[in-house]
């Protein structure tokens, strides 16, 4: 059962991409717009990333709606909750420990420090996965059209 909800949800990840990547949009633009949705999908946004990229889309014509909201699909809540585990330990391995507290302890409840360390490192995985986007996305458009798909 486990392994048939995955199937299903990489089916409808590969899917999404697939549309995007194929719109009428150049490669240049496509990869701009998935990489800016992956920047803003991965920020904690407490679920504001969705309009905001509505807003982009609507605000800005030639950026591709669907490259945009593509990134959605990929990290979904399930994927989010790793992004902000390793997130917060970028943080700690930047800003440090948190005195006093264990591994237990660690929750949004538990103060501006551990806030301070996911943001830190949500920060620097949303740079990271936005330049990894661009990349990947400019080369599946070139391919989808070289392919004809």
């Amino acid at each position: 059962m486990g392994t048939s909800r995955f199937t299903n949800q990489f089916d409808r990840v590969r899917d999404a991409l697939r549309v995007a990547f194929s719109e009428d949009h150049s490669p240049h633009l496509t990869g701009v717009s998935f990489a800016f949705g992956m920047f803003v999908t991965t920020l904690p946004t407490l679920g504001a990333g969705i309009p905001v990229l509505a807003w982009i889309g609507h605000r800005f014509e030639r950026a591709n709606k669907l490259a945009l909201f593509a990134a959605v699909a990929i990290l979904n809540p399930l994927v989010k909750s790793g992004v902000y585990l390793v997130s917060f330990l970028i943080g700690v391995q930047l800003l440090g420990p948190i005195p006093g507290i264990t591994r237990v302890d660690i929750g949004l409840d538990a103060g501006a420090d551990v806030l301070v360390r996911l943001f830190v490192g949500n920060v620097i995985l949303a740079v990271g996965f936005a330049v990894v986007s661009y990349a990947v996305a400019y080369r599946c458009v070139h391919a989808l059209r070289r392919h004809g798909s």
